[in-house]
């Protein structure tokens, strides 16, 4: 039987509690547990074909594989389980043939950027990869009509650009081929052009030209660099391309003085650690250098580069990256990162920034409890 306490509190004891009320602020645990979910995401290392939400590419895997080769959405969740990077690229082939018409682009457009507001995402920039479909018969210059046309009624809710992603795999000749094609397509929030493929097998200076023809137009450039091969590979990229950034970038903890010049030139690193992970390019988060090139102040943005095929979310990225010590207050850090090294104007940047340090001070996460947690 529980027994009545009685206390008597003293004018010396509400005096120190006063005082000394700081003690008794909540700590980062104590904060809402949906902190990362409710927040404003800005990303912008996104694949559109990467981020399909399985059920709708469920829909096309129906529509289009009358052999019955995948039996359920189950079975197509377990396809998305990779050995390594080349697998991967293997997955990332297969699952294009399920997108045949320029109706299914525009249909996972829709499906993807209502994934992505229901997420809080406030800007993505998206890549495409036109090479990709051509040999379907897809013009790259209508399948961005289609792709545009698939998010343009939700610009009040989301800002969205577009990057067309050219592929090492096909050379530099295709390359300048759609740099010319999409030249006349900047009307359709076309920000910038970047390349991707199998970076350990087709060097970055043949590409040299198209970048520098890229940069002449007015397109913003990205180059994937860095995850599939070593630091030698950024260098490459740096010293011939000249990118505004790089993507991954992970190998280049591999070498302190590229390290050095990337901080030094403050250029933005579009990290993407759970990729990485899902892809094998580092065994584990613990094993990613997120926390190094945090700590050493480099430029960095976190992203989820194909969220469904790897099943991540940036709300993901987030907690795991605070179940290896990052902070609520680091968070903030990578969000303003990713806005200063966006695709937009300034009047987009403030919003964003407002809107950020908004959910901030309205959250336990003012920014004075923000400077005093460790």
């Amino acid at each position: 039987m529980r027994q009545a306490i009685t206390a008597r509190v003293t004018i010396t004891d509400l005096t120190f509690v006063l005082n000394n009320a700081y003690f008794y602020m909540p700590s980062e645990e104590m904060i809402d547990s949906d902190f990362f979910k409710k927040l404003p995401k800005i990303e912008l290392h996104l694949h559109l074909e990467g981020a399909i939400p399985v059920p709708s590419l469920w829909e096309l895997v129906k529509k289009y594989d009358v052999k019955k080769v995948v039996k359920s959405q189950s079975d197509l969740e377990k396809a998305f389980m990779y050995e390594d990077f080349s697998h991967f690229l293997n997955i990332w082939t297969w699952k294009n043939t399920f997108l045949r018409e320029y109706e299914d682009f525009t249909f996972i457009a829709t499906e993807v950027v209502k994934d992505l507001i229901d997420q809080n995402h406030r800007y993505v920039e998206f890549f495409f990869t036109p090479r990709d479909h051509m040999d379907k018969g897809i013009d790259p210059q209508k399948l961005l009509e289609a792709l545009h046309d698939g998010v343009k009624d939700f610009f009040d809710r989301i800002t969205v650009n577009f990057i067309f992603d050219i592929s090492r795999n096909f050379g530099p000749e295709n390359g300048m081929m759609l740099l010319e094609q999409m030249k006349e397509m900047k009307s359709y929030n076309l920000a910038g052009m970047g390349m991707g493929g199998s970076e350990h097998l087709y060097p970055p200076k043949p590409f040299e030209e198209v970048y520098e023809k890229a940069r002449n137009y007015g397109f913003h450039t990205t180059v994937h660099a860095g995850e599939a091969a070593g630091s030698a590979s950024i260098w490459e990229v740096l010293e011939n391309l000249h990118p505004d950034r790089i993507g991954h970038g992970t190998s280049i903890i591999e070498d302190p003085k590229l390290l050095n010049h990337v901080k030094e030139r403050r250029i933005p690193i579009e990290l993407c650690p759970i990729s990485n992970v899902r892809t094998g390019v580092v065994k584990n988060l613990i094993d990613h250098p997120v926390r190094e090139y945090y700590n050493n102040d480099l430029n960095i943005s976190i992203n989820t580069d194909d969220p469904k095929m790897f099943n991540t979310s940036l709300e993901n990225e987030f907690t795991q990256l605070e179940e290896i010590g990052f902070k609520k207050k680091d968070v903030k850090v990578l969000l303003e990162n990713a806005i200063n090294s966006a695709w937009c104007n300034e009047d987009i940047k403030n919003n964003l920034r407002k809107e950020i340090d908004d959910y901030y001070n309205k959250t336990c996460i003012s920014s004075k409890t923000v400077d005093n947690t460790a």
